[in-house]
């Protein structure tokens, strides 16, 4: 009895150690046949130990799926077979049958998921190989790459190297990305990514039926949206191929044998790549899109770019181009995007570069590959629906065509965006004057003669600096403005220029617009919108009309003409310091809603430049910051100064200049302050107001004033804060002594508002002074 039971236990172990023997090497194989199976348990492993396949549930739950893992610490999922069907328990199998399906299956005979199969092999093998592509062939096949199945052809929510991203236009095949449900349910999820076939091909992110990311079509080197993949080109992580022919379309990276990889599309519809050495513990990410609110789809709209450098107006029109609902640009809703100014006529229309920018939605887009530059424009040109063109390959110069119709959506500013072509309208004639001259519509002399009635007093709306304004009316109906430039007024004449190249580029609710200009001779004039309510000036400072300025229509007054020098600080393509703010400067239209106007003396900036310099001082006394009258130092912080005068002035309706009271010797500003001080910010309002008005909403105005004319520019602060201030409830810090804030009673060294007093009028017309201390 012993004996036997002796053999007994050695037949037992010898059974037992073959049995590990056989899973040590079903573990170790890649490949299985239809004589055998995979359990829950079991793996299989590429040749190179890069990948495992076997069945895992995902986080905390119980299901069980069928996936492919890098092998490595921790194991990262980057294909799931049964997504959609998990199983309950672990007793799945999976099997390759004779007929070289792939199937599992539950409880041994029914089958929750299979393969598809084009043909049936002879000799059926299922393989994984070292790339991590499952694939299925026929053992007797010697080709490499002749598979019956692969996984390759269905992606998950992981893009590995030589898996491609596109679309089969022969099979229909569609290779793409999907999200995972949840981080512990690898289902479908909303999000999804792929190459869109419509038009000129491109790289998009849909969170369900919209567009959540669009990182462009491909330029030769990378999509246009993905700026950030230059460095990661430079540094020779990656090599990716693009292949658009008339069979299909696709991306794909090639492998780094240094590397290993993935591109991943996570639960919140980020695409993330990710990279790590064999040897290291962690995977590092080295790109991410979206990146910023810029990167969300069209979130400008039609015809705007998007900047995130200047919060919180991210979005600014093209030139030439107006917010299409100016009310909810104002609360910071632009998907509604921008119209152009004028209407474009086919025939008569030109090509405007644009530099700088991502290129917009290619899905109604036609493509050319073998055209130049020059025959895309002569293409562009002939079909009246076409909006824009540019080269669709920026290697070796540029070359291939791409032609837009309709709306340019989903524009954001890039240092290496490329360059696109924008139809305008032609302007008839050019301003002549110099080299920086801007074309702009040009109206003839006799018309304006006749629109004005010959110039007629009637017609007079005001005296400007540099001569009469005039109210005018074309044939067709259209009321507007007319500013003639005094004959002989070289000074003028320089300023006349200034103007036309600066306002003709800017497009704001809150600017006034320029129509055209007028030149011949010696006659040289503007034409603008007409304004039916006249300047600010008209009303704030007359105690009968004042009273058409409710509280209501002030604070909406102040609020535009900080959001119209946001955009002239900040948010147009020049940068642009006013230097002659003030009321008579500022033009109501029919709905009381602020212009600024009178651009003569503004001066443009570049770059991260933020002051300048100038020996010619001009402005306006009252107006003008000390650091500018005195040291002819004028900077973005010059125009705050001004605002902050300004909102003084709408508020309280008095001039800051000529200002009298008889308990101190204070200007405007300077009483502003003292009642700040006693905390009796109330008794400066307008006696107009009576009572009607929010007392929070005026004493933050005072307050937010008060910031804005304190005497050392740095302290001021910028425009966007200025517009993040008055709209909210935050608390703000207490000013500093203003600048300029004694009038009466000090020697004339004190203060410069007394020098050459003669020169300005208490009616507030700009001075220009050439010699500045």
């Amino acid at each position: 009895m012993e004996r036997k039971s002796t053999e007994g236990f050695g037949m037992s172990f010898l059974l037992a150690c073959m049995l590990v023997f056989v899973l040590a090497a079903s573990a170790a194989t890649d490949t299985i046949t239809p004589s055998r199976s995979i359990s829950d348990g079991e793996t299989l492993v590429s040749s190179g130990e890069t990948f495992e396949l076997g069945f895992f549930s995902p986080g905390s739950s119980t299901k069980r799926y069928l996936g492919i893992w890098y092998k490595v610490s921790p194991e990262t999922v980057v294909w799931i077979a049964n997504r959609e069907a998990p199983l309950f328990d672990r007793f799945g199998v999976l099997n390759v049958t004779k007929e070289g399906t792939i199937i599992l299956l539950q409880k041994k005979t029914e089958v929750i998921w299979s393969s598809s199969r084009i043909r049936t092999p002879e000799n059926p093998v299922m393989q994984l190989l070292d790339s991590g592509n499952l694939v299925v062939k026929d053992g007797n096949d010697s080709g490499s790459t002749n598979f019956l199945w692969q996984s390759f052809d269905y992606p998950c929510d992981t893009l590995l190297p030589m898996m491609k991203l596109g679309k089969n236009f022969i099979t229909g095949m569609n290779w793409s990305l999907s999200s995972w449900k949840r981080p512990n349910d690898p289902a479908p999820g909303q999000f999804l990514a792929l190459i869109d076939p419509e038009g000129f091909p491109q790289l998009v992110v849909r969170n369900g039926s919209g567009i959540h990311y669009r990182g462009g079509s491909w330029n030769g080197e990378r999509f246009t949206g993905t700026p950030d993949l230059k460095q990661v080109e430079s540094a020779n992580l990656f090599k990716f191929e693009f292949e658009l022919n008339r069979n299909e379309v696709y991306y794909k990276g090639e492998p780094n044998p240094a590397l290993i990889s993935r591109l991943s599309l996570n639960q919140s519809g980020f695409l993330e790549r990710f990279v790590r050495t064999k040897q290291s513990e962690f995977w590092m990410e080295i790109y991410y899109a979206p990146r910023d609110e810029c990167d969300l789809y069209a979130v400008c709209g039609a015809y705007a770019s998007c900047n995130t450098n200047n919060p919180p107006q991210l979005c600014a029109c093209l030139d030439g181009f107006e917010p299409k609902y100016p009310t909810e640009w104002d609360h910071l809703k632009w998907s509604g995007g921008c119209a152009r100014t004028t209407t474009l006529a086919c025939r008569d229309s030109i090509f405007t570069k644009y530099n700088g920018l991502k290129l917009p939605d290619t899905s109604n887009s036609t493509f050319y590959k073998n055209m130049s530059l020059k025959e895309c424009q002569v293409e562009c040109s002939k079909n009246c629906s076409c909006t824009a063109y540019a080269n669709s390959d920026i290697r070796n110069g540029g070359m291939g065509c791409l032609l837009w119709f309709g709306d340019l959506i989903d524009m954001r500013i890039y240092i290496d965006g490329i360059v696109f072509y924008l139809r305008w309208k032609k302007h008839t004639k050019q301003v002549e004057g110099g080299k920086d001259d801007m074309e702009l519509p040009v109206f003839d002399l006799g018309t304006i003669v006749k629109a004005t009635d010959n110039f007629s007093d009637n017609n007079k709306l005001g005296q400007g600096g540099f001569g009469p304004v005039y109210k005018g009316t074309l044939l067709e109906g259209k009321e507007i403005a007319v500013k003639r430039l005094s004959k002989g007024s070289g000074q003028g004449s320089e300023e006349f220029k200034n103007e036309v190249r600066l306002i003709a580029k800017l497009q704001h609710r809150n600017l006034v617009r320029l129509l055209g200009c007028s030149v011949q001779g010696d006659e040289k004039m503007l034409i603008y919108e007409y304004m039916p309510n006249k300047s600010l000036d008209y009303f704030i400072f007359d105690q009968t009309k004042g009273e058409l300025l409710d509280w209501g229509r002030r604070m909406h007054i102040i609020d535009g003409i900080a959001r119209g020098l946001l955009y002239l600080h900040q948010d147009s393509r020049l940068r642009i310091i006013h230097r002659d703010l003030k009321a008579s400067n500022v033009l109501l239209d029919n709905d009381m809603c602020p212009k600024i106007s009178d651009f003569g003396m503004a001066r443009t900036i570049w770059g991260d430049q933020t002051e300048a310099n100038t020996n010619k001082v001009v402005g306006t006394y009252g107006y003008m910051p000390p650091e500018y009258a005195v040291d002819g130092l004028f900077s973005i912080k010059s125009d705050v100064f001004s605002f902050g005068v300004l909102v003084l002035e709408i508020i309280s309706g008095k001039k800051n200049r000529g200002f009298f009271h008889p308990e101190h010797s204070h200007n405007l500003v300077g009483h502003a302050w003292k009642l700040l001080m006693e905390d009796k910010s109330l008794q400066f309002v307008d006696s107009n107001l009576g009572d009607c008005f929010v007392e929070s909403e005026v004493l933050r105005c005072i307050h937010v004033g008060l910031l804005c004319v304190q005497k050392p520019p740095e302290d001021r602060p910028n425009m966007s804060s200025v517009v993040l201030m008055l709209g909210s409830k935050n608390p703000l810090p207490q000013p500093k002594q203003p600048g300029f804030f004694t009038e009466r009673n000090l020697p004339e060294s004190e203060s410069y508002s007394s020098i050459h007093h003669e020169l300005a009028s208490v009616n507030g017309v700009t001075i220009s002074l050439l010699e500045a201390r």
